[in-house]
Parts: C-alpha cells; structure tokens; sequence
C-alpha cells in the first residue's frame, strides 16, 4: 500500500504539472500575436480546459479505454457515460499498483484538451469564437478518444506494435493535423502575404511567450514523467533526462541554423525549437539514451526553421508555429522510436503506418467538421472585425485597458 501511495503522490504531481501546462499554451500564444486579440486567445484556452474535462468525464475516458473485446478489430468501442470505478479501482490491484482509478482519469483528461490548444494558436486573429468552440467539443470530445483508444486503449494500433510512449502522434499530431486543415480552410490574416511574400506580423509581447515556453518545458516533466504511470526511480529520472536534453539541443540547434539562414539571432526561433525538441522526444522519451535524446532533439530543431518557411512558402499563415513544431516534430519523434529505441521490437515500418492512420483519421474529421462549420455559420470574423480585434468585436472587453485619469 506504501508503494501505491508514492506512485499515486508521483501521478497526482504530474497532472498538476500538465495542467500547468495551459498556462503556458496560453502565455505562448498571446505573446507571439497581437495585443488586439489577447482575450480572446485567453477565453478559447479558458474553454478548452474547462469543456474538455466535463467531456473527458462524460465521454472520452470510456472512449478511449473501453477494454477492448479479444476478438475485436480494436478500432472503436464504447464503455458507457460517465466514469464509475471498477472494484480495483482504489486497490493496488489496479494498474500494478501505479495509480488510482480517479488519478488515472484526471492524467488523461489533462493531456485531451491539449490537442484542441494546439489548434487555437494556429487559427489565432482571424476565426470566429462560436465555431472554434464547437469544433473543440466535437474533436475533444470524440476524435481525440477514439484515436487515443488505437494505441493507449490497447486497440488495434497498439496490437501490431505501434509505440508513442507519451504522445507525439496521440497528443500533437492529432491537434497538428487539424490545425492544418483549419489554417487551410482559414486563409491568411490580413497583410500576411504582399505580393506573393510573406511578411512578419510581429508579436505583442515577446517576454510572455519566453514565459510560455519554460512554463511548457516545465510541464514537459509531467506529461512525460508521468507517462511511466508510476513512480519507478530509473525509468522517471531517464525519462526526465533524454526530455530536457532533446529540449536543449531542438533549442541551440534550432538558434543555430536560423542564425546561418536568416543571418539573425531570432528568439522565437530558439523558443519553438525548444518545443520542437520536447514534441520530438515525448513518442519515445523511455526508450532513448541521452546521445539519441540529443540527436532527435537537434534533427527537430532544425527541422523547425525549415518547416517554418515551407509552411509560409505554402501561403499557409500559422502565428505561432503550431504546424512545425506539433506536427512536423511530432511525425519525426514517431518515426524516431524506429530508429532510436532500445527496444528491438519497436518497428520504423509500424511507425509510419501508426503516423499514416492518424493523418488519415485526423484530415479527414477536423475536415468534415470544419468544412461543415465554414458551410453553415462561417469560421471566419469579417475584415472589420479583424482589423479591429477581436477583443472588443467577440468578447467586448480590452486585455489591457488604459487606467490614467483624465487630465483636467
């Protein structure tokens, strides 16, 4: 009972640390985009949390972990509304005495409303409130479980072999596919792109989104040193370890390469390549040693600078950088569990089919979603309302109101 306490102390520390994690989404975000548009980046992040929980508790636990039939095709399941615990649910019969039942719900329902937070900070300044939330309930909702249920819920992914240790397939390339599609479908902010060029549309405030990284690196701790879903002394401090050092060399590698290409020393560079690094290593931050943790995190942080361009190339207009880091990095630390792993089992062939089913699944329902929305109530605010904010347009507020008294 003692070891089912610590472990249980280590998981509850751990979703404190990923729920920390929104703080940092939402510093990130509203740092790299306009003052204008500060509320309401801090209400989609407000919502994300809150409706993601309540539709993880309704929904989405028992989407995602249905106990799958033995003779099943492990691809869809359903164990009913709401979340009453087996009889081993507080026992240390219960996920080999990892955790409890309770602990195991909130871990996860941390880590649902992040796929829907990496969408609001590629979609930033431009849609409209009304849609973006009914596309986060819709993919928070169901498309998140059910893909979660192919690997994590032991469905048909995870029978063949598939690895994402603590998702960087599940998590960011789930919330990395449909920010695509939802830029796509977007269009560019106004004055993105001036005569076929892209152009900067700087940030309101770059001490915010610095903040926003090392609260999400921070994070990182628990959303992969939880993921041992125990409290194991070798298996957490390894885990902690190739995490920081894949975070560290997405960092300077990524400075390193813009600083040759772009002849500048840009920190949002260095910020994103950070992320990069720590989205790279979380498929397989338990399998790695420290040299390949290095490795994977360098690949990212260059693979971030490029990315970057060729997502502007493509006139596609992501604020933030979503798509690079969530997606591209996320691609990458799947295939690298490949290539890397201590683990001979871990196949490159079963990486890419596991990367292929999820951008098939993830295309094609935040498509169908959002297409549906931009048909019917429209996703996107008008030019006016762009031009303005959408503080005082959607939410009839300013982030930051001027207090001086009038002078008489």
């Amino acid at each position: 009972m003692e070891l089912l306490t610590i472990n249980n102390v280590w998981m509850m520390v751990c979703t404190a640390l990923v729920f920390f994690m929104h703080t940092g989404f939402a510093f990130l975000e509203i740092g790299l985009t306009r003052q204008k548009n500060t509320i309401n980046i801090l209400f989609k992040n407000i919502f994300i949390i809150t409706i993601g929980l309540l539709l993880y508790y309704i929904v989405g636990f028992n989407l995602m972990y249905p106990g799958f039939a033995e003779d099943s095709a492990g691809i869809f399941d359903f164990a009913g509304f709401g979340i009453a615990p087996p009889e081993n649910g507080m026992t240390p019969e219960y996920a080999d005495g990892g955790y409890t039942w309770w602990t195991d719900f909130l871990f996860q329902g941390m880590f649902a409303a992040t796929a829907a937070t990496i969408v609001s900070g590629a979609v930033a300044e431009r849609m409209k409130i009304g849609p973006f939330m009914i596309f986060t309930i819709i993919y928070v909702g169901l498309v998140y479980p059910i893909a979660g249920s192919w690997k994590w819920g032991g469905g048909f992914l995870d029978q063949m072999g598939f690895y994402d240790f603590a998702g960087s397939t599940l998590v960011h390339s789930v919330g990395g596919w449909a920010a695509l599609v939802a830029v796509w479908l977007l269009g560019a902010r106004i004055g993105k792109f001036q005569n076929g060029k892209p152009q900067a549309i700087p940030g309101h405030s770059i001490p915010l989104a610095t903040a926003g990284v090392l609260i999400l690196w921070l994070g990182w701790f628990g959303f992969n040193g939880g993921s041992v879903l125990s409290a194991d002394p070798s298996l957490t401090s390894l885990t902690l370890v190739t995490t920081c050092l894949a975070a560290a060399a997405g960092g300077v590698v990524s400075a390193l390469v813009s600083f040759f290409k772009y002849k500048n020393l840009d920190l949002t560079m260095f910020l994103n390549g950070i992320l990069g690094g720590l989205v790279g290593i979380t498929a397989g931050a338990d399998v790695m040693t420290p040299e390949s943790a290095i490795i994977i995190g360098a690949i990212a942080g260059a693979l971030i600078v490029f990315a970057v361009s060729f997502v502007d190339a493509i006139k596609l207009d992501d604020p933030v950088g979503a798509i690079a880091v969530h997606l591209i990095c996320g691609i990458w630390g799947t295939l690298a569990v490949g290539i890397f792993s201590t683990n001979p089992e871990h196949s490159f062939l079963v990486q890419l089919i596991g990367v292929a089913c999820y951008a098939g699944f993830c295309l094609v329902t935040s498509f169908i979603i959002i297409f549906t929305l931009k048909k019917t109530l429209g996703i996107r605010v008008s030019e006016r309302e762009e031009l303005e904010g959408l503080d005082a347009h959607e939410h009839g507020m300013d982030a930051y109101p001027d207090f001086r008294l009038n002078e008489h």
